[in-house]
Order: structure tokens, then sequence, then C-alpha cells
């Protein structure tokens, strides 16, 4: 059986990862691809626990790197019980958020060190990258409007940041394109979803043959 497509999405706060992969979750499946949708930090139970400890709004005490740990823990699980599973019954994997996150959230706009979290997320993930990565890149003002619009969007600890700190995830994820420019395509998430829609299934079309 041929091993199936790891595809993650990434962006900042407000890039519309999530109304993006319901869409293209959808036209993957009327076209018979077999998927399976999942997030991070969650996607299992022992992971969305960890998700809930590190995204609870009361925990502003939290360490950065005791954040960062918690981070790679949960991707660690989620990876070996439900990602590497999927992909070796040859499914698709559509995850909303991967080690790309944590690189631009931890390492660089909490100011560890992009080399530091990459060391703990490769002793996480072995070696187990993404196929292909869409990044929607958005302006962050843009971004927090859209979050603060959205009534029904979960509120996490991030959503207490800084406009300062946001700036510094997109330089994050700046860097993670400039490691990664075969990984990952760039995709201007500033646009009405309908095109950043098109413009990931291009993406896909033309790097997974869908």
């Amino acid at each position: 059986m041929t091993r199936g497509w790891f595809i993650t999405v990434e962006g900042g706060e407000g890039a519309g990862k999530t109304s993006v992969l319901d869409r293209i979750e959808k036209e993957l499946a009327s076209r018979g691809i077999d998927v399976v949708r999942t997030r991070e930090p969650g996607g299992i139970p022992i992971a969305e626990k960890i998700r809930s400890v590190i995204l609870d709004v009361n925990h502003v005490e939290m360490d950065r790197r005791t954040e960062a740990l918690l981070y790679a823990a949960a991707r660690r699980q989620h990876l070996v019980e439900k990602v590497l599973p999927a992909l070796e019954k040859g499914k698709v994997v559509l995850c909303d958020r991967f080690i790309d996150s944590s690189l631009a959230y931890q390492g660089n706009a909490r100011g560890i060190g992009f080399e530091d979290i990459l060391a703990i997320n490769e002793f996480a993930i072995e070696g187990y990258f993404p196929d292909v990565t869409l990044l929607f890149d958005i302006d962050p003002e843009v971004g927090l409007l859209r979050i603060n619009a959205d009534g029904d969007r979960e509120r996490n600890r991030l959503d207490l940041e800084t406009i300062a700190f946001h700036n510094k995830v997109k330089q994050g994820y700046q860097r993670v394109v400039d490691t990664y420019p075969d990984r990952v395509v760039v995709i201007d998430a500033n646009q009405p979803i309908e095109k950043v829609f098109e413009a990931a299934m291009n993406v896909l079309e033309r790097r997974c043959d869908f």
C-alpha cells in the first residue's frame, strides 16, 4: 500500500486555517480521497488534555520552556497514535498546525531560540516532517480583527498576547519558509476565504496530484 500524504496548515491567529481546512476536507472527500482531519495540540485524548493545560487562560504563570515541552509532548503522542497509522494506511492527513507553529511561536515569539525548539521537536517527531505545508500568511492586525469579530472562536492564552508578540510570530514563520522552502508554500490569507481556498487547492493538486 502506498503511504499517504501528510499535509499541514500553518499561520498566525485569525489566518482562517480552520475555515479553509473545512473546505479542503470536503473537496478531497468529494474526490473519493480518504481524509483524516486533525489538529495540534490535540487530535487524540492525551494530547487534548495537554492542550487544555497549555491554552488555559488562567495559566498565565506558565514558563515558556514548560509550554514548549508540553507542545512537543502532545505532538509526539499525536504523531504515533494518529498521524503515522493513518499514513501507513494510505490516507491523507490534514493537520491544523505541527512543528512549524512551535518554531514560530516558542522559538521566535517567546524568544527561546529557533535551534533549541527545533532540537526538542526533532526528538519528538523522529524525522517525520509534513510532505506539504500551507502557510496562510496574514498581517497580525487583520488576523486579530477577525478574531475579535468571531464570537464562536475558542478563546485561549494566546489571545492575551500583544501585537508585538504576533509580529514576532510572523517573523518566525518567515524563518520557517527560509529554512524549508521546498516544503512550505506561502498563501496570502489577507484575501477572501474563497481565494485562499482556491490557492490552497492549486498547491495540493500540483504537489500531491489530487
